[in-house]
């Protein structure tokens, strides 16, 4: 598999050396942290320099930061009815964004009946004057809006939507899971609530996430009950090794976010001159800041189970949106939503890059892209 170019680092990314020697240092200590002798001393040490480390990335305290299994346990954490800011009224229904991943949109811990949809403009934003009309129309709400969006990369205006939201006595949930590590964010300068995160999308293992709360959010009602680990907010032993490795690839992610942007960009934006050779070719949120590293296109009659086997025999990873739907290719919920119909919602392809991804392997993405483009387009004058 050495000679193949991995182009869907939205879905999940390679391990970083410096993750995998947290893990393994690790592996190597027997002790519980929840144990009080020295070996469990020293793991807890290992806890807590990672909940330090995703604290300082975000501009948290250290004691808001509750591990999770995963990103989507941390957002089913996070959707909770009864949270509130002091004395304030709780939130009692749940506003989510039509382009939230699965996992936000099924609506954590609200009943089917307290969960309304925020629609997106045509570039992939949230629309704000709809956000408007559902706050007004009823009791204070949780509203979900992500940082950045897993399939267009279209960056959300969420310091906006948290003036508005609390503007009308609600609360702002941001899954910042694609976010971290890609653009700069502060929990507090983008006036967010509770924010979420996930390990593997910057070269941390699989199977570890965090719920990370602004001070004085309260309310929060564990998902998971028995011990009294992460301060009573998520029963069950840390996994030491995983948090270890979170922490350590969120300290390398940060180091270098500056510089990978800028390099990221550069070739995003060759990628992106490259596809638009082709006639039709539509690149979806274009108009709009986006994360550096993403790329979702479609031309019209594309099917994009076709293009990512094409990629693939080609030797390309790619993706048709967000790899959490079993591995089946589906239409894209995002493309729909932003207006777009099915025809193009099922074409939708998705490249995104990572730190290794160079300009070699965009070329040659290029390459495998015109051959099927060809192949396309020679379908269609057969069929005309």
């Amino acid at each position: 598999m050495a000679d193949r170019i991995y182009l869907d680092w939205n879905a999940t990314t390679p391990l970083r050396p410096e993750a995998r020697q947290a893990m393994a240092a690790a592996w190597n200590m027997a002790g519980n942290p929840s144990s009080v002798h020295t070996e469990g001393r020293q793991a807890r040490r290992l806890v807590e320099d990672a909940r330090a480390a995703i604290a300082v990335a975000v501009g948290a305290r250290s004691q808001d930061v509750v591990f999770a299994s995963c990103g989507t346990e941390a957002n089913a954490l996070a959707l909770t009815p009864g949270l509130r800011r002091g004395s304030a009224e709780p939130v009692t229904r749940l506003l989510v964004s039509a382009i939230e991943h699965t996992s936000v949109l099924s609506g954590g811990r609200f009943s089917a009946g307290a969960i309304r949809t925020i629609k997106v403009t045509g570039s992939g934003l949230v629309d704000l004057d709809h956000l408007r009309i559902l706050l007004a129309d009823g009791p204070p709400a949780l509203v979900s809006v992500m940082l950045a969006n897993n399939e267009t990369g279209a960056v959300q205006p969420v310091g906006e939507v948290a003036d508005i939201v609390h503007q009308a006595g609600g609360l702002l949930h941001v899954d910042a899971i694609q976010a971290l590590g890609k653009i700069p964010f502060d929990i507090n300068l983008i006036r967010a609530d509770l924010v979420t995160l996930s390990a593997h999308k910057i070269g941390g293992p699989k199977g570890v996430g965090a719920l990370v709360m602004a001070e004085g959010v309260q309310g929060l009602e564990p998902l998971l009950r028995g011990g009294g680990q992460e301060l009573g907010r998520r029963a069950g032993t840390e996994n030491v090794a995983g948090i270890a490795a979170f922490g350590a690839a969120t300290t390398v992610a940060m180091d270098a976010l500056a510089g990978d942007a800028v390099r990221l960009q550069a070739l995003r934006e060759r990628l992106e001159k490259g596809l638009m050779q082709t006639p039709g070719m539509i690149v979806f949120s274009a108009d709009t800041p986006r994360l550096p590293n993403t790329t979702l296109f479609t031309v019209p009659g594309l099917k994009a189970e076709t293009a990512v086997i094409g990629f693939d025999l080609g030797g390309i990873a790619v993706s048709s949106g967000s790899a959490c739907s079993s591995g089946k290719v589906q239409p894209s919920h995002v493309v729909a939503a932003m207006g777009f119909g099915k025809d193009l919602a099922q074409g939708a392809v998705r490249l995104s890059m990572g730190w290794s991804t160079s300009q070699v392997d965009i070329d040659l993405a290029l390459e495998a892209w015109r051959k099927l483009a060809d192949a396309l387009l020679r379908g269609r004058r057969n069929t005309a």
